[in-house]
């Protein structure tokens, strides 16, 4: 017999409350990329190493889990969606129309020191457009990503927006050799997240000066966005995200090395753990990987930290819950009626379960209804079964009433 029942660390098991809670904003997010024109994809667990090692950087490349597969083949876990998404594109773009939105919901997996917020294993949902270089498809994911919040139940947003072309022209300017650049960029995404003078020190053991530093800093602070940033902030206002929802910042870097100029993220507020989603451009990926050229821009929601947010701030309404009926069984020889209930019901594509063992006294049913969290509990006892009626209770109010039997599904539609 197992004497160790725990989950590896940073693996995550998940019960009906919070499988469900992810379920409902799976849906909400499918709903609105679908509404945006995407369509879905799928990319194995495992590719080659060659494909992933490379892309992300040195330090992401450290967390890719890797290893040889039964036939010594180099092999890795998914990291990310974008480096397979793009593969897919070199692999099949004759086949696809052009430009081409994809979106993909699949686990990924990382060898990260796990802690709040940061799993092994996780969820990602992406979506990107391929085959565009126009502003308009960097501003139609930004306004896809700014859509799926607010349809989430998020109220106030901020989408900060930056250039990476603005970042390479500052390094250039304070004399980082090209060699470093990326390196630099990784360092400068976490002003976000540290002291100001922990990121200069960690750029000080990078081997940058500490008035190389200086004068890094210095000009982020005054730093105007591209013009092609500013086409971007045009059309993503046209679509229809408020002007007081996009700020400019200089200092966004994000890490992955992949990145060519678009960069961006969202934040809540009222959630102080970071961004929910990010983003941007990154025209040379597919390119790399097949010599075609295929511009991209896209976005990865940060599922497990939407899902947080949802909950610290409340955002999971009755439709997240469990809506679900439990028929009782009141005796066996009125097992009949009861059964009958609940196939009216399921044909009225209304989510009910009959409680499978006839001889359960009724408050243990109810407790059973109750501890699952479901809405509705019927009973049909002899006095209900001579009327063809059924007493039925609203769990979340405690009110209940006797209603006629071809009337149940119209009441529960009511409420629900």
């Amino acid at each position: 017999m197992l004497t160790n029942l725990q989950t590896l660390k940073g693996f995550r098991d998940f019960l009906p409350n919070e499988a469900r809670k992810r379920a409902y904003a799976i849906d909400v997010i499918k709903q609105v990329f679908e509404n945006h024109g995407f369509e879905p994809i799928e990319t194995p667990a495992l590719e080659y190493q060659e494909l992933l090692l490379g892309k992300y950087g040195s330090e992401a490349d450290k967390l890719i889990y890797k290893f040889k597969d039964n036939g010594g083949r180099d092999i890795a876990l998914r990291y990310d969606q974008t480096v397979p998404a793009a593969r897919v594109l070199a692999m099949y773009n004759q086949n696809l129309p052009m430009p081409f939105r994809r979106y993909q919901i699949q686990t990924v997996w990382r060898a990260e020191n796990t802690q709040k917020g940061r799993y092994r294993e996780f969820l990602q949902c992406d979506a990107d457009i391929f085959g565009s270089h126009d502003p308009l498809a960097d501003a139609e994911c930004i306004f896809l990503a700014y859509a799926i919040y607010k349809k989430l139940g998020f109220n106030e947003l901020t989408i900060y927006l930056n250039d990476r072309n603005i970042l390479f022209d500052i390094l250039e300017q304070v004399g980082i050799s090209q060699s470093l650049q990326l390196s630099v960029i990784q360092t400068i995404d976490k002003l976000d997240k540290k002291q100001k003078d922990e990121v200069a020190s960690e750029l000080s053991q990078k081997g940058l000066s500490a008035k190389t530093i200086d004068n890094l800093f210095e000009l982020l602070k005054y730093q105007a966005p591209s013009d092609y940033l500013q086409k971007v902030i045009k059309h993503s206002k046209a679509l229809g995200v408020p002007e007081n929802s996009i700020a400019f910042f200089p200092a966004l870097a994000r890490g992955l090395d992949y990145y060519t100029s678009t960069i961006f993220e969202i934040k809540a507020k009222g959630y102080e753990s970071g961004s929910l989603l990010g983003g941007g451009r990154y025209d040379k990926l597919i390119a790399n990987l097949c010599g075609i050229d295929i511009p991209a821009v896209g976005f990865a929601i940060g599922f497990d930290r939407t899902i947080d947010a949802m909950t610290q701030l409340n955002l999971f309404n009755q439709s997240a819950g469990n809506l679900g009926t439990l028929v009782a069984v009141f005796s066996e020889n009125l097992l009949e009626k009861s059964i009958e209930i609940v196939n009216l019901l399921r044909n009225q594509n209304i989510s009910a379960e009959i409680y499978p063992d006839v001889s359960t006294k009724l408050d243990k049913q109810l407790k059973y209804a109750d501890k699952k969290g479901l809405t509705w509990f019927i009973v049909v006892g002899p006095s209900e079964a001579e009327k063809d009626t059924a007493i039925i209770k609203n769990l979340k109010t405690g009110h209940q009433e006797e209603v006629k039997a071809k009337e149940i599904c119209k009441k529960i539609n009511q409420f629900s």
